[in-house]
């Protein structure tokens, strides 16, 4: 079904929400649950490739969000959904994208995609080719473009394209083109303050876990690659710092699941399905996918679900 269809034909009803009993009374917890209008699984980065377990343990997660009691609404594919296009012949992109081809029959409930810095197809040769770049991922995802927003049950969702060329043309740094930093701007002038905005990107624009991927103390300083978290952050924060109304913004791409408030935004990251590229939790982070609830009041809440993926 594409994505507009299910817009129009998904039933979006209330269920009971997760919530924290330290936070809030018995009575104010079962009204907070009437109020939910949305919830949503997010899982991302499966990085699917022939060779390996990812299919069978992708299929795996997503049985495993179908079969909740409290079943999502709809599912966010935070992207790389393929192990990796920005490398790869056009062989190997085909054979990633045709595992996915056979996953997504599995899924029932509606899916927003993102896309994923290795959904790319980057190498030299296809420069050419009419695939290159975004353009293979935005057709085998069903996208009309590799940026978009939609409204659904009192909220206003806006999907980022977060991959873009360096300088000198090669991939990637973690931003937003010109074009799209204009286009973000121009919506959030035209949504009605009273609405609530969730933003949605592959690579965190903000984001605490970044720090530990990796040995990024070791020069004495900490060095954050603009590749792991978006480099035009301070932009981006103070446009949202603008309008209050935008809420809360997930991402997946480090693996790792964290929660930064900045600004009065909140910002997951929220692991991945393949935890650690299959090789078990990827630091203290399982292998997982995240539940969130979103409700009327423009409040939300998360929670991480490692679905039980061990290493065969």
């Amino acid at each position: 079904m594409k994505r507009k269809e299910w817009f129009k034909l998904a039933g979006l009803g209330s269920a009971a929400a997760i919530s924290n009993p330290f936070e809030l009374a018995a009575a104010d917890r079962q009204s907070h649950r009437m109020n939910r209008v949305l919830r949503i699984a997010h899982m991302t980065d499966p990085h699917l490739e022939p060779g390996n377990n990812s299919e069978e343990w992708t299929r795996f997660c997503i049985n495993h969000i179908h079969s909740l009691d409290d079943r999502p609404d709809m599912i966010f594919n935070g992207g790389d959904t393929i192990d990796d296009a920005l490398e790869e012949s056009e062989e190997s992109v085909a054979i990633q994208w045709e595992i996915w081809n056979r996953l997504k029959k599995d899924i029932s409930i509606p899916v927003v995609h993102c896309i994923g810095n290795h959904d790319v197809w980057g190498i030299e040769e296809a420069k050419g080719d009419s695939r290159y770049g975004k353009a293979w991922a935005v057709n085998e995802l069903g996208l009309e473009n590799r940026y978009y927003d939609f409204e659904q049950a009192g909220w206003h969702f806006i999907v980022l394209d977060s991959t873009h060329l360096n300088d000198d043309g090669s991939w990637y740094t973690a931003k937003l083109d010109e074009e799209q930093f204009r286009w973000l701007k121009a919506r959030l002038e035209t949504i009605p303050e009273s609405r609530p905005v969730f933003i949605f990107s592959h690579i965190p624009i903000l984001c605490a876990a970044a720090f530990f991927d990796g040995d990024n103390e070791e020069s004495g300083n900490w060095q954050i690659p603009g590749a792991w978290v978006h480099i035009d952050a301070r932009r981006i924060v103070e446009l949202f710092h603008r309008h209050p109304n935008v809420k809360v913004g997930i991402s997946g791409h480090i693996h790792l699941l964290d929660e930064v408030v900045y600004n009065d935004v909140t910002y997951y990251c929220n692991g991945a399905v393949c935890g650690n590229w299959w090789k078990g939790d990827y630091h203290q982070t399982p292998a997982g996918y995240a539940l969130i609830n979103l409700y009327e009041d423009g409040t939300f809440d998360r929670e991480y679900m490692a679905y039980g993926w061990k290493e065969l």
